[in-house]
């Protein structure tokens, strides 16, 4: 009987633990959770308390079986999940599922997959925590009753094959309202002022000195102006202000800094990073990746002090704890850091060394020295103006944390100011000569729209979710198509500029690509119509302060504060109602459903909504003597937005646009997008060609390329059995033959294959199949069928080769008397079946 039984959820972690320990234990895998609600079923009793009804699916059957037949023979069984909600949930339905004894089972956490860190909680089991169980169990339960009971709502009155979640929602309501906030942003110009002295440097060689108007100017002709008074103006050093500023370095990363930080340094998305942190925790090099706290045990503070004066020195040392701010964040955990803060460097894949050395440096600088500088700025006074201009500089005196790590920003607003360069030895009073005053035309920017990682900030600010939700909830509503990852072409735009240099004013136009955005989280028509008519009907599920209200009760059932059947309750007395109430309801209109205007042509109704394949525009409606004509929606409009005229463009197809080899081809638009069609034959028209511009000699192009894919196709066909066909497939060449395909051997040239041949593949292969038993009948053995399904190939090459003249390649006239004798073995065994 072996001693102990150790059971994680991951392999990887399997692997590692078992370095540690010795041959009294043995660490196996439970694979992630092995029970679970049933997928296809409701499976919460709601007058039972909200009993839940789990299941062990059937991958997990399997594994449960080896876990039970494992623990029977242990003495003792360690239940070692990760320490946070979700693992204290997997260690109760292994407890529950094995049917564990309280006196032979032990609960173990730890925050590090080290030698230390196992063999302390080892010496220090506790029970499971069912405080932190029910918590899990309350957020599994609830999310399940708001998918099951808010998606027939959503396929009843937005689209079949819809679905909603709680915090998936709300973050799709964040990503719709910030779409709006866009397309009603105004953009204002202004005039940014700048200009360029000339002054000695300490050598006396001229250098620039860069300076700006600390206010924008509102007009081109407030900019005209003031540029005509500093043609006559003489420019003085007014005042010079030298002080010092600190800057003190980021705290060390929780899951959710970790996200956007990767995001912006090393281009991951946030499953990505949370995937590659995975490996590394299961590997034993950075602690649990799932945190929202910024603390520092004693031991890590300690080895990032000796790591630091080991490397760098000791001035650069100063150890810091750090307090979490975010809303409901469990202090118990440990931020994310390397396991051995004097491993620099690691083995591993180049995301994993990418993703380790981010975590290292965050870290090590958390504990390091803030970075001296001085900030020097200078104000220009102008004679004539009671405005002045301001340059700065800074410069570094003791890069202290800097030295290692600068952290980066979503956007360029947030970005403080560049530190300045050096500025030349200046002086009080000090007149300077002017090279170039400069007015330059700006505009204001419209609010940038969510990265992944600016959505994950968002959450977190608004308490929203908890650091195993982030990664999920972005790609849940991706997967979903309720929001896509895109990239907006930047468009062209003209800006005014205004210029006093030789003492002349000069005024050009230039030109500026503006906009541009990539890897920008975007609404679908599809996420912001059910966004839309979720606020209408369910807006507390959409509130941000209830979902994050949710949160804090979850949080309280952890502590044992609150009964987590209590607050299921209430939250059902009050949805299951609003629930019945809006399928109750009867509308006017579809939801989502815009009534554009009129068609000028018929007289008739033009509407735009969600269709059964997506965003369409409607000519018409379903009580007309007359049938609706639908059109699909082009890639860059919006139901939202688009106008009659430009739904009525759609309209305009199919286009005639002449002929080719005597047949007509025009250009349509159906199911799949936009196509064309000539002589019975449909091309698809690639996403780079507009349907209402494309010519008769592009369409003609796209015909004869789509003629030469049919004709590589089709291979080989035969006028006296017209139902055969040699085709060129994904996986190869094949034969169809009324229906049914059949493969041909590799070493057959299928132009060379007679219809004799053919047939005799298709024959030996249907016996083959025929042949074959069904499931659980039992078959006693044919050695004789056996061998001549054997023969298929050598049957196939005699007959390919019958009508040919001598061999046209080595292979072919390769032991013709083995091939003959093949063929003849083959025809008999075949005569026998």
């Amino acid at each position: 009987m072996q001693k102990n039984l150790v059971i994680v959820e991951s392999p990887a972690k399997a692997k590692t633990i078992e370095k540690f320990l010795g041959k009294d234990f043995k660490v196996l895998s439970s694979y992630g959770h092995i029970r679970d609600l049933k997928k296809k079923e409701f499976s919460i009793d709601v007058e039972k308390n909200f009993e839940p009804n789990y299941e062990v699916p059937a991958d997990k059957k399997k594994i449960v079986t080896q876990l039970k037949e494992e623990a029977d023979k242990a003495e003792t069984v360690w239940l070692a999940s990760d320490e946070d909600r979700e693992g204290e949930a997997i260690a109760w339905h292994l407890y529950e599922v094995l049917k564990l004894k309280p006196e032979h089972t032990k609960r173990i956490v730890f925050h590090e997959i080290t030698k230390g860190a196992i063999l302390k909680a080892i010496e220090n089991p506790r029970d499971i925590d069912i405080n932190l169980v029910d918590a899990q169990q309350a957020r599994r339960i609830l999310d399940r009753i708001v998918g099951f009971e808010l998606s027939p709502v959503l396929w009843k009155k937005v689209k079949p094959a819809l679905s909603a979640g709680r915090v998936q929602s709300v973050a799709v309501r964040l990503i719709v309202e910030r779409e709006r906030e866009i397309q009603a942003f105004q953009t204002e110009a202004s005039y940014r002022v700048t200009a360029i002295f000339l002054v000695p440097d300490a050598d006396g060689k001229t250098v620039e000195l860069k300076a700006e108007l600390p206010r924008r100017i509102k007009t081109k002709a407030e900019a005209r102006k003031f540029l005509e008074s500093c043609q006559a103006a003489t420019f003085t050093i007014s005042d010079i202000t030298t002080r010092p500023v600190k800057k003190s370095p980021a705290a060390p990363f929780t899951t959710s800094t970790l996200q956007q930080e990767a995001a912006r340094k090393l281009g991951f998305t946030v499953a990505q990073t949370m995937m590659v942190a995975q490996r590394l925790y299961e590997s034993g090099l950075i602690t649990y990746m799932r945190t929202d706290s910024v603390n520092l045990s004693e031991f890590a503070v300690n080895s990032s002090k000796e790591a630091i004066t080991h490397l760098m020195g000791e001035r650069y040392v100063y150890p810091r704890h750090f307090a979490t701010k975010t809303k409901g964040a469990q202090e118990a955990h440990e931020a994310i850091r390397p396991t051995y803060m004097e491993n620099a460097k690691i083995e591993g894949s180049p995301q994993e060394k990418k993703l380790y050395d981010l975590i290292w440096k965050r870290t090590i600088a958390s504990q390091m020295a803030d970075a001296e500088l001085e900030k020097t700025t200078v104000t220009i006074g102008i004679s004539n103006e009671s405005e002045s201009f301001t340059a700065t500089g800074e410069v570094v005196k003791f890069d202290g944390f800097l030295r290692v790590y600068r952290e980066s920003y979503d956007d360029d607003a947030e970005m403080p100011e560049d530190e300045a360069h050096l500025l030349p030895p200046l002086k009080k009073g000090q007149q300077l000569q002017h090279e170039d005053i400069t007015a330059t035309e700006r505009f204001t920017q419209h609010p940038p729209r969510y990265t992944e990682a600016s959505l994950v900030r968002k959450l977190e600010e608004l308490g929203i979710g908890r650091p195993s939700t982030y990664a999920p909830t972005i790609s849940t509503i991706q997967q979903r198509e309720y929001v896509v990852k895109g990239e907006k072409p930047g468009e062209e735009r003209a800006y005014n500029v205004l210029s006093l240099q030789d003492n002349e004013i000069t005024d050009t136009t230039r030109t500026e690509i503006t906009g541009a955005e990539k890897a920008k989280l975007m609404p679908t028509d599809t996420g912001t119509v059910v966004n839309n008519f979720l606020i209408e009907y369910f807006p507390d599920i959409l509130d941000y302060n209830f979902t994050a209200n949710v949160e804090k009760q979850f949080d309280e059932i952890a502590e044992g504060d609150k009964q987590w059947t209590a607050i299921l309750g209430t939250f059902y007395k009050q949805f299951h109602p609003s629930v019945e109430t809006t399928l109750a309801t009867k509308s006017a209109h579809k939801a989502g459903e815009r009534i554009l205007g009129t068609d000028p042509t018929s007289s008739r109704q033009v509407s735009v909504k969600i269709g059964r394949f997506g965003p369409v525009v409607q000519i018409g409606t379903v009580n007309d003597p007359e049938k609706p004509r639908f059109a699909q929606l082009k890639k860059d409009m919006s139901i939202e937005t688009i106008t009659l005229e430009e739904a009525l463009e759609l309209f305009k197809l199919p286009r005639t646009l002449g002929e080719y080899e005597g047949k007509t081809v025009v250009v349509g638009s159906g199911r799949f997008g936009p196509y064309i069609q000539n002589n019975g034959m449909y091309t698809s028209l690639p996403k780079t060609m507009d349907p209402m511009t494309i010519t008769l000699e592009e369409a003609i192009v796209l015909i004869e390329e789509k003629k030469a894919k049919e004709a590589q196709r089709h291979i080989k066909q035969f006028a006296e059995e017209p139902e055969l066909e040699i085709l060129n497939g994904r996986y190869g060449p094949y034969i169809c033959y009324k229906g049914s395909n059949y493969k041909i051997p590799k070493d057959i040239v299928p132009q060379d294959l007679s219809l004799q041949a053919c047939l005799e593949i298709v024959k030996l292969q249907s016996d083959k199949d025929s042949g074959k038993p069904k499931r659980g009948a039992k078959v006693a053995k044919a050695p004789k069928a056996t061998k001549a399904t054997k023969t298929t190939k050598s049957a196939t090459t005699k007959a390919t080769t019958a009508k040919k003249p001598k061999a046209t390649t080595a292979k072919a006239t390769t032991s013709k008397t083995a091939k003959a004798a093949t063929a003849k073995a083959t025809t008999a065994a075949t005569k026998k079946k």
